[in-house]
């Protein structure tokens, strides 16, 4: 991405691209709409259907930024690293800035968004005023939490744009320090580690601004606190040889500018660059210009699912009568309460053993009960646990037997799993979880058409 590119819009350039997506949306030809865009940060495999692409490449730019008010005007395509590089410069940012570039501040809300601070700032949507969302019948409807479109404001979190496409947000900054000091600390039992991260989450005015952690194995944890600072020192760049989560071992103090530290886990994708050899010292050298990116790992990735690479090779391989090894793929982030954290963990590592996990603390704030379609408990910690790899299978277990387990487990703790990934759930059971009566009436009265795919459909069944 060229970082010189105009990361601002005008009103004007915003309200006609508004008004031409109104009318093309006005007259569909009564297929179903899918949106043309160029990123996507979405796990799951969707199944080719006819619909009408929505190009809305265009709204990918911040409107304005009012440094008094301390909030801003964004696009919905708008990625946060666009967003995050319009703000720094006046000493403002966004609350919560999930930990890769590409991730939209529309599809963040849209699809739920966390960081190392939402411990003290909830999730992306709740840091969101108001919203502009066109619905399937060509309608742009401004949403606020008291508004007459209340009902939808509060429903576009966990809907997956299946309710209507958000356009436009406004959305409250902070102030941001010039530089992040982050101090690590080793645990080798769990117990002691969930301690102190939750005391490190307490209320109080001396909490750190960020939190997260990070488990290596059932008995080595890494926990991260981080604050915003004047203090000078030498400062840590992992855009280059240097690897993030590796230097959770290797130090137990850091310094970073505000940049590099919103993007630490960027360039490795946290830790997944290694599946495509990007930890090798000499790759990073030559490639790292273009690969030392989470958007290049996804082309890389999409191109893999698109061409079935895995597919061929299994073939070759039986062809050639060699053993063939079979996986299921995990790609999975959930919420448990932290009650229930040492249950999970020891579940975890006993049946799924995907190592690293992401450990990220999140406190939804006072007014989580009044989002529709993804109830926590206000005011309660939980954390989220992020793992991302596959596990082996064998011939006797069914399809998706680990993402069930997972999904299974996860609900037994009173916990949410995110929607991004493949979702193994039966329909009375999403409907049960993902309050399915409220999102059918939702459904009706903003899109009575179905232009836009149902949730289940969109994030289970796969269309």
């Amino acid at each position: 991405m060229d970082r010189n590119r105009d990361l601002f819009d005008s009103w004007d350039s915003y309200q006609r691209t508004c008004r031409e997506l109104s009318r093309v949306m006005a007259g569909r030809p009564g297929a179903q709409v899918r949106l043309a865009k160029k990123t996507s940060n979405l796990f799951r495999t969707r199944t080719e259907a006819a619909a009408q692409k929505l190009d809305v490449r265009r709204l990918d730019r911040v409107i304005e930024i009012d440094t008094e008010r301390r909030i801003a005007e964004v696009e919905g395509m708008t990625t946060f690293e666009d967003f995050a590089d319009a703000t720094l410069p006046k000493g403002l940012r966004p609350p919560v800035v999930p930990e890769l570039k590409t991730i939209t501040v529309g599809g963040a809300v849209s699809g739920l968004g966390i960081e190392a601070s939402s411990f003290k700032h909830g999730l992306v949507h709740e840091t969101v005023e108001e919203m502009e969302i066109l619905c399937g019948d060509g309608t742009i409807r401004v949403c606020r939490p008291d508004n007459e479109n209340a009902d939808l404001f509060h429903a576009v979190p966990n809907s997956y744009g299946t309710l209507g496409y958000i356009l436009r947000l406004r959305i409250k900054l902070l102030p941001a320090g010039p530089l992040v000091k982050l101090i690590h600390r080793r645990f080798s039992d769990r117990t002691p580690f969930l301690s102190a991260m939750e005391a490190a989450c307490a209320k109080s005015p001396h909490a750190p601004d960020f939190v997260e952690g990070v488990a290596f194995t059932p008995d080595d944890f890494v926990l991260t606190t981080a604050r915003f600072t004047h203090e000078q020192g030498p400062l840590s760049d992992y855009k280059g040889l240097q690897i993030y989560y590796r230097s959770l071992h290797s130090r137990t103090e850091d310094l970073m500018t505000v940049r590099d530290f919103l993007w630490r886990w960027d360039p490795d994708w946290f830790w997944c660059s290694r599946s495509f050899g990007m930890q090798n010292p000499l790759l990073r050298r030559l490639l790292g210009r273009w690969m030392l990116r989470s958007s290049a790992y996804w082309k890389i990735q999409s191109l893999y699912r698109r061409w079935k690479f895995a597919e061929r090779i299994h073939a070759m391989r039986k062809i050639m009568r060699l053993p063939v090894e079979h996986c299921e793929q995990v790609i999975q982030d959930v919420e448990i309460p932290i009650g229930k954290s040492p249950e999970f963990i020891e579940f975890f590592f006993r049946e799924i053993d995907i190592r690293p996990c992401w450990i990220c603390p999140v406190r939804p704030l006072n007014a989580a009960g009044s989002w529709t379609l993804y109830a926590m408990e206000p005011g309660a910690l939980y954390l989220n646990f992020g793992f991302w790899g596959s596990v082996r299978t064998f011939s006797d277990q069914t399809a998706g037997h680990f993402n069930r387990r997972i999904e299974k487990i996860v609900n037994r703790l009173g916990g949410r799993k995110s929607l991004y990934s493949t979702s193994f759930f039966t329909e009375d059971e999403f409907r049960r979880i993902y309050n399915g009566i409220e999102y059918q009436k939702l459904k009706s009265k903003f899109d009575p058409q179905d232009a836009f795919p149902g949730l289940y459909q969109k994030t289970v069944v796969g269309n």
